[in-house]
């Protein structure tokens, strides 16, 4: 069995208890209201900005013997730097203080989830942070375009503004798929593939909890 197919039979059931989550499914399914909406954008800009320095620190401690991980997270951090920006214009075509967002900690979830992955990169193994990747990417990328449609519609309004970050990542994210997929599959090494595992159990359970918590 390839590590790429125990990857996604070890943390599939991480992904359906996500959907499973009442809000979670509220949401995909019929919307959010105004306020709902800005609160998980404020939480989303806290969980961007930190994607990329997650990312760098990793990186710096990655081994020599994974150079090929090291070197597909450089070429993420310049894909991904300067995301945090699209969460911001999203929170200002709904009026939100952005200022206010960014001085402000976000939900217990997301600063768990950020505290997590940094201490993953840091101090359990630095191929952690694919896990981190992984989460992530499947949500956007399997959720990401559903769900900002079902809430532009309860929210009666059309276009992209607002909604850029998740229109985009729901199409750039199923790129980054493919290459996370030839990417795992480079990973022999035990302890990075348990590292991997937990991390993306980790940020399937948190990201579900920020739901939990609002």
């Amino acid at each position: 069995m390839s590590f790429f197919i125990r990857l996604i039979e070890s943390t599939d059931a991480s992904r359906r208890d996500l959907e499973a989550i009442p809000r979670v499914h509220s949401m995909m399914h019929h919307g959010l209201k105004l306020d709902e909406y800005q609160n998980f954008l404020s939480d989303l800009y806290h969980i961007v900005w930190h994607f990329c320095p997650i990312m760098a620190t990793a990186a710096s401690r990655m081994p020599d013997g994974f150079k090929n991980v090291r070197y597909e997270l450089y070429e993420r951090i310049d894909e991904e730097k300067g995301h945090e920006d699209w969460v911001e214009g999203d929170l200002r075509a709904f009026g939100a203080d952005v200022e206010a967002v960014k001085r402000e900690r976000p939900s217990l979830p997301v600063q768990a989830m950020i505290g997590f992955n940094y201490h993953t990169s840091e101090r359990v193994h630095p191929c952690g942070v694919l896990g981190m990747l992984y989460a992530l990417e499947v949500i956007a990328s399997v959720y990401g375009g559903r769900t900002a449609a079902t809430i532009q519609k309860s929210l009666g309004m059309k276009g992209p503004e607002g909604f850029v970050f998740l229109e985009s990542h729901a199409t750039m994210d199923v790129d980054h798929m493919a290459k996370m997929t030839t990417l795992v599959k480079t990973i022999q090494d035990p302890a990075a593939q348990e590292a991997i595992i937990n991390s993306t159990q980790v940020n399937f359970y948190l990201f579900g909890k920020m739901f939990e918590s609002t």
